[in-house]
């Protein structure tokens, strides 16, 4: 009966391998899960500037003022 090569042997690499990727994998999860209140205050600020500029027929950098809260600055008296 021929002996297999390695039988009995663990390969250590493809267990490093294994658990490198999953340890990038759990990373990059909780990076996403972390950026998503940012994507969601992102998007909620494109729908304010896209409202603005169809209410008052500005420009979009005065939409973008509007929405941070800082257009009584920019108001010229």
């Amino acid at each position: 009966m021929p002996e297999t090569k390695g039988q009995g042997k663990f390969d250590w690499a493809k267990v490093l391998n294994a658990v490198t990727l999953i340890l990038c994998f759990f990373c990059l999860l909780i990076i996403a899960l972390t950026l998503r209140p940012v994507a969601q205050w992102a998007n909620n600020q494109n729908i304010c500037v896209e409202q603005e500029i169809a209410k008052s027929q500005a420009p979009i950098s005065w939409g973008v003022r509007k929405c941070n809260g800082r257009s009584k600055v920019y108001q010229v008296k």
